[in-house]
């Protein structure tokens, strides 16, 4: 059977795909997984949606671990002043957030002298069970190798929906 394996840790003969939803579902619908691997294999019909959800799952995780390493900030102030600074590679707002407050941080992150990326993907409570507090709306990635290796996560989950609601 065909396994998404994000972290490329599984045993086994690794079968790639581009990362978008319709090169998985192209290539589960087509069987080219089992024709790539000469052996009889099944992909389940929902293998996009897999990916996306695990996807979704790794970058949540992600953030809790780089909450617990300084890597990140939240609350609007200690945002603000992250964008300000130019020291957010990425700012993340929660997808049901005020639209006042996305308005000011998205206005200072376009006059930073470094502007961060801007994600609106999670909602606030994805965002304060991944983060361990309550409320999270606002949030800022700070620049790092930490940030760096979260952002290819990030592009490869925009292949397979719209990183803003």
């Amino acid at each position: 059977a065909v396994v998404p394996d994000l972290a490329r840790k599984l045993p086994g003969r690794g079968l790639w795909v581009a990362a978008t939803r319709e090169a998985v579902a192209t290539a589960a619908r087509k069987n080219h997984f089992a024709r790539a691997a000469k052996a009889k294999l099944t992909a389940p019909v929902d293998l996009a949606d897999q990916v996306e959800g695990l996807m979704r799952a790794r970058l949540l995780a992600a953030l809790g671990l780089a909450r617990k390493a300084g890597d990140l900030t939240f609350g609007f102030e200690k945002v603000l002043a992250a964008v300000r600074a130019g020291k957010a590679a990425w700012l993340v707002e929660a997808s049901d957030g005020a639209e006042d407050g996305r308005r000011k941080l998205t206005s200072a992150a376009h006059s930073s002298p470094s502007p961060p990326r801007i994600l609106m993907l999670f909602s606030s409570a994805e965002l304060s069970l991944a983060l361990g507090a309550q409320n999270v709306i606002h949030t800022a990635f700070l620049a790092g190798r930490g940030a760096e290796r979260w952002t290819l996560d990030v592009e490869r989950l925009a292949g397979f929906r719209p990183l803003f609601p």
